[in-house]
């Protein structure tokens, strides 16, 4: 099967943010909820090298932040809900988005890094257009000769 590796970065930040390797969009990224796959099984590439860290949970806090302070102020504002009903409501919406959005969010942090060479990324023959079945060697030996 012909995977066709991302024409943009656009388009690799979506594969990952989907949950799909952003390399061919072959196979699944995850293996579980946070836990990348070693390697993708369509494609081979080594997703080992990504060091997401702190980022797609920061990613995850900020967004939810910045959907739930109009829904807290709009309940508490036009609604006549008692504050212990309308904390549990909150605290419920907050945590589905949070936890919602981190796979998302890891899968779009990976796939910046594959896609701009960081970490162990560097040398990713599959990338900027490159036929996936084409090492990087064979290609920079093609272009000497």
């Amino acid at each position: 099967m012909t995977h066709v590796p991302p024409r943009s970065l656009a388009q690799a930040l979506w594969r990952g943010g989907r949950g799909h390797c952003p390399r061919c969009d072959g196979a699944r990224l995850f293996a579980a909820w946070l836990r990348p796959v070693a390697h993708c099984p369509a494609c081979g590439q080594d997703w080992r090298g990504h060091r997401a860290d702190d980022f797609p949970p920061y990613l995850a806090i900020l967004v939810t932040g910045h959907v739930m302070a109009p829904v807290i102020i709009e309940l508490g504002l036009h609604t006549a809900l008692s504050w212990p009903v309308m904390l549990a409501l909150c605290l419920v919406m907050t945590v589905t988005l949070v936890l919602g959005l981190l796979q998302p969010a890891k899968g779009a942090v990976i796939a910046l890094q594959w896609w701009l060479g960081l970490h162990g990324f560097a040398a990713d023959p599959g990338k900027a257009g490159r036929p996936l079945s084409e090492p990087a060697i064979e290609t920079r030996n093609r272009n000497e000769t």
